[in-house]
């Protein structure tokens, strides 16, 4: 039997060259955006709080509301979709994102500024679901490619967002509102192209397939999905929040370890341009879960174990096997058959997923405190790549979720 994929032997989409493009731009400018209502927050936390008057309680709300956003708006997308179309559903989205980023920039109350990072969330959490389905319907031949564009935008934005709030409040003689703000147009024009693509709305097979909620729930390998990006988003959670305190404890400078953070973030860019290339060139994505594991192992026991002056070393490796994020979308579209599969797989998996990660922080700042060291934290991080390896290799081998014949009892 041939390791290709259907992506290298089968058919590419039929739709029309210039409707294509204006997929593409539309797709690529909506990535851009998904990740902005976060990572524009963190680098101007201090002077949120400050400003606001905001609570610890309020802070921990803030910093807990894009996972809970993102599970639980994710969840109900596809059925939504269903009822508005997917590019109806995903243009009411990066409108939702653009009104909460700017109605947020433009308060001085915690708790308004609260419920519109909520907004804002929520039309990102639409597009994290969306975003691989109209990858799987508008470019079913193309899957690789496409998800390598969509993978590349969202980590592009992502580390626009998170470098460049400090420059812009700078700019605007320390206000953090603008500094905000200025996401809100790069949502507005994310809207432009789905505006004229909503001539466009694809139309779904009569009485196409729907995989329920209880289907997925009693899927080994929707559990396994949802188990391996959940693992992979504790990962980077936990990295984004206590890689400089890692580093600083360790030994180095604050200016050295903000440094490494940023080649931390860095890494994701090139690594989401060749992880989806790579992933859909074969059936089995197992060897590529090995590989990421290895890495991460690596990184781990180095920033733990190994002198401060390896620490640039290690933190590439680490950054290197975040690819397992790009890799856990991939998945999205390779387990499934057709679009509404995808567009269930991908809610099931990032809303499981997304809960599971969200304890992954607390616990590590929970130890750290009571220990006053990274030995217990460095531990628990070994053990949750030791059960992504386990779970991603039962979701890297190559099968459809349409198919599967052994449901969890």
């Amino acid at each position: 039997m041939s390791v290709l994929t259907h992506e290298s032997r089968g058919r590419t989409d039929g739709t029309p060259g210039s409707l294509a493009w204006l997929l593409v731009l539309g797709i690529v400018l909506a990535a851009l955006n998904l990740r902005t209502a976060v990572t524009s927050v963190g680098p101007v936390l201090d002077q949120i709080s400050a400003g606001l008057g905001m609570s610890g309680a309020g802070v921990g709300l803030l910093t807990t509301l894009p996972v809970l956003i993102f599970a639980t708006v994710g969840a109900v997308t596809p059925a939504t979709a269903r009822k508005l179309g997917e590019h109806r559903l995903l243009l009411l989205g990066l409108l939702a994102l653009g009104a909460g980023l700017l109605t947020r920039a433009m308060v001085d109350s915690a708790g308004v500024f609260l419920v519109s990072s909520a907004v804002a969330l929520s039309g990102g959490a639409v597009g994290n679901v969306l975003i691989p389905t109209l990858v799987k319907r508008h470019f079913p031949g193309r899957a690789g490619t496409m998800t390598t564009v969509y993978t590349t935008a969202l980590a592009v934005g992502t580390m626009l967002a998170a470098a460049a709030t400090v420059p812009i409040e700078r700019a605007a003689d320390g206000n953090w509102h603008v500094a905000l703000g200025v996401w809100a147009a790069l949502a507005a024009v994310a809207a432009l192209p789905w505006l004229v693509l909503l001539r466009s709305e694809p139309e779904r097979p009569a009485g196409a397939a729907r995989l329920g909620m209880r289907t997925l729930v009693r899927s080994r390998l929707a559990w396994a999905v949802a188990a391996y990006f959940g693992t992979q988003s504790m990962v980077a959670y936990i990295m984004f929040g206590f890689l400089p305190k890692i580093l600083t404890d360790g030994g180095l400078t604050t200016g050295q370890a903000g440094l490494l953070l940023g080649v931390f973030t860095a890494i994701g860019i090139p690594v989401s341009m060749i992880v989806p290339s790579v992933a859909t060139r074969f059936a089995d994505q197992r060897p590529v879960v090995a590989v990421f594991v290895a890495l991460y192992a690596a990184g781990f026991l180095g920033l733990w174990l190994a002198p401060v002056s390896w620490a640039w070393l290690f933190t590439v490796l680490v950054g290197i096997g975040m690819g397992s994020f790009p890799l856990a979308l991939t998945m999205l579209a390779l387990r499934t058959r057709t679009p509404e599969a995808t567009a269930a797989l991908s809610a099931f998996g990032q809303s499981a997923g997304y809960l599971i990660a969200g304890a992954g922080p607390l616990v590590v700042g929970v130890m750290h405190e009571s220990t006053g060291g990274w030995t217990a934290p460095f531990a628990l991080l070994l053990v949750v790549i030791a059960v992504q390896f386990a779970v991603g290799w039962y979701a890297g081998r190559a099968r459809y979720l349409e198919d599967e014949r052994t449901p969890v009892r």
